[in-house]
């Protein structure tokens, strides 16, 4: 084998080069070879990670670098700018930036206890990136996993702690906020190196086998959001009405009690100064009180003047109904005495009977 080796070496040699000389042409070229292999090229979207005697020593940054060749050095250049998924609770056989269509569902995985002790299926994909190539190559022994369990464990926690409802409608981004924040301090400690970039919930459901029953729960339940709204719709627009009327009615008993004050009022100082003139002379204040209430009767009732001079005259009867509005024959009340207007505490004189002039007011 020595001697084939030889021969070949003779051979590749140019012709007139001794076995010394040759050998030693030949270990330059070999050296030169393997120095000129610790040339090395880091991407743009890599880091170059250098192992000497397989332990960290350095990392490279993107472009043309050198490090000793084979066995003393060697690179790595994970990529840390692209981004990875995880899928948690199904099995996708396809999956784009913008939609990951869920080809199995793994149970064990998805379904998870909510606060108000329900069972839900939760689907998730979890984005991740490399932030530290030398953690992620020797702080974790399989990251992809670590990601997938940390994460399961953060979303189990965080629906823990939220009712199904939230869960279902309005609390999904608060959901996956806080599971990207867990699931980051998780890796910070653990040291990873990868950068949690977004939780995206794919399906939030009830479990399949009760899925009617809880939407038959559901809709029991915006029944009696939708009568409550219709209950308090209803109490806004009669109360205020009601208080209004209360306070109408109120208004119009203070008027009305105001106004029977002030006419009691009116009428007892009226009766005090009938009362002060009767007590200043009761003959003329007799007189003016009959006078003045036989002038309202007479003005409130139809009147005929006949003369007593005129003989065979035939009385009349009046059947018809006076212009005042009241059946004839009807007598019309008599107003009490109090009912006259206030006396003149002095009376002029009048003349007798007897000298058919008037009584002067």
């Amino acid at each position: 084998m020595i001697r084939q080796a030889q021969e070949a070496v003779r051979r590749v040699l140019p012709s007139g080069t001794g076995g010394g000389r040759g050998l030693a042409i030949l270990g330059v070229i070999v050296l030169g070879l393997w120095a000129a292999s610790g040339f090395y090229r880091v991407q743009p979207d890599e880091q170059g990670v250098v192992l000497r005697f397989g332990a960290l020593n350095r990392v490279a940054t993107p472009g043309l670098n050198y490090h000793i060749p084979w066995p003393v050095e060697s690179v790595l250049t994970p990529r840390v700018t692209t981004e990875n998924l995880v899928f948690i609770g199904f099995r996708s056989g396809e999956a784009t930036p913008s939609r990951t269509i869920s080809a199995r569902d793994v149970l064990e995985e998805s379904l998870m206890l909510t606060g108000d002790e329900n069972i839900i299926d939760i689907d998730f994909v979890v984005r991740w990136r490399i932030r530290d190539a030398a953690e992620f190559l020797f702080n974790t022994r399989n990251p992809e996993n670590t990601i997938k369990s940390a994460a399961e464990s953060v979303m189990r926690e965080v629906i823990g702690r939220t009712p199904i409802q939230p869960a279902l409608t309005e609390a999904r981004a608060e959901i996956e906020t806080q599971v990207a924040q867990g699931l980051q301090s998780v890796m910070d400690q653990y040291g990873a190196g990868v950068a949690i970039t977004q939780v995206q919930l794919q399906k939030v459901d009830p479990p399949a086998a009760v899925i009617e029953a809880f939407r038959d729960v559901q809709r029991a339940a915006a029944d009696k959001e939708r009568q409550r709204n219709e209950a308090e719709a209803y109490r806004n627009d009669i109360i205020p009405r009601a208080r209004g009327e209360a306070e109408r009615m109120v208004q119009e008993a203070q008027g009305f009690r105001d106004s029977q004050e002030a006419r009691a009022r009116g009428e007892a100082g009226r009766f005090l100064s009938v009362l002060g003139a009767y007590q200043q002379a009761q003959d003329i204040t007799m007189r003016r009180l009959y006078l003045e209430t036989m002038e309202e009767i007479l003005r409130r009732n139809p009147k005929v003047l006949v003369d007593d001079r005129l003989q065979g005259l035939v009385p009349f009867l009046n059947l018809t109904e006076p212009a005042g509005g009241r059946p004839a024959g009807q007598r019309p009340a008599t107003p009490p005495a109090t009912s006259a207007a206030p006396p003149m505490l002095q009376q002029p004189s009048r003349p007798s009977p007897g000298t058919g002039g008037g009584v002067p007011r």
